[in-house]
């Protein structure tokens, strides 16, 4: 008899994942808009992993074209080094996202772990962690980094994902263990516990899978925020322009080349928001899909 349960099981599950990969269609077919989103995003992860392999590490600057308007050659027009205004958003943008997406699986997995663990234990646990993310609340990011960037010059997007997820991941903690003292009282975790399966097991085993797609959204909000505060910095000149980053394009567009004054140097300042306008566009899109995916009362039958 457990001969035949053990194909049945299988071919339950294997079924269970066809469903929900053609519930994933039909929701991503209703709007159209939710493939563009997936497109976006899909985009940039290719730009930012092949697009600067197409470009020297130092792109050549053009002393006849210093600071052009678009034109067929130069589609966002140079900037003051007679550099391609396009080839420097592609260039910078594996820092950009990199650093983001580091900054990203730190903030999750240091939340989620922290977030987890301290709703399901309570008690002491559950008092201490969250005394621990409360102090990690009060600290000021932007003084940090001030202090910081005298060490560190922030070439490297490990270093600023690092830094930026260390500073982002209390508010995840927050959020994901007030999601887990909703669950935790739930009948499949009382079950579960009864059984006396071990904490570790309860975590990973039956609450985790029920807060995936709760985290998967966290986790793309936080490449958004990343973006944000990496390219922030860089425009208010707080770090040094060690590296190649849509902040660097901004600040030196607005304050070198005098993008808000001069329309020739308008494109220097436009590629970059609009490379990041677009990024956030895809995000939300996505979010939005993801949203109805996992949650049952927002599917149209």
């Amino acid at each position: 008899m457990s001969a035949t349960l053990i194909p049945e099981t299988g071919s339950a599950a294997a079924s269970m994942r066809r469903n929900f990969w053609r519930g994933v269609w039909r929701v991503m077919r209703r709007k159209p808009s939710r493939m563009v989103g997936v497109v976006i995003i899909v985009g940039f992860a290719f730009m930012a992993v092949f697009g600067p392999m197409f470009y020297p590490d130092h792109l050549p600057g053009d002393t006849n074209a210093i600071t052009k308007p678009p034109s067929w050659e130069h589609w966002f027009g140079t900037d003051p080094q007679g550099r391609d205004v396009l080839a420097l958003v592609v260039t910078g943008s594996r820092y950009v996202l990199l650093s983001a997406a580091v900054t990203a699986l730190i903030t999750v997995v240091l939340g989620t772990g922290l977030g987890l663990f301290s709703g399901f234990k309570r008690g002491r646990w559950d008092t201490v962690l969250m005394r621990i993310t409360d102090m990690k609340l009060t600290i000021p990011g932007l003084p940090l980094l001030l202090v910081l960037a005298t060490v560190w010059k922030f070439g490297n997007p490990v270093q600023m994902g690092l830094v930026l997820g260390l500073l982002g991941w209390g508010g995840v903690a927050r959020a994901v263990r007030a999601q887990t003292l909703s669950l935790r009282e739930r009948g499949f975790i009382e079950a579960a516990r009864g059984l006396g399966l071990s904490t570790s097991h309860i975590i990973g085993k039956e609450l985790l899978p029920s807060m995936a797609p709760y985290i998967a959204m966290n986790m793309l909000i936080a490449v958004t925020g990343a973006v944000y505060a990496q390219v922030g910095l860089f425009f208010l000149g707080v770090l040094p322009y060690e590296s190649n980053n849509w902040g660097v394009m901004l600040n030196l567009a607005v304050f070198q080349a005098g993008a808000m004054i001069t329309p020739y140097a308008l494109g220097y300042l436009l590629c970059p928001l609009l490379a990041i306008l677009l990024l956030t566009l895809g995000i939300v899109l996505v979010v939005d899909a993801m949203d109805e995916i996992f949650n049952p009362r927002l599917r149209e039958e």
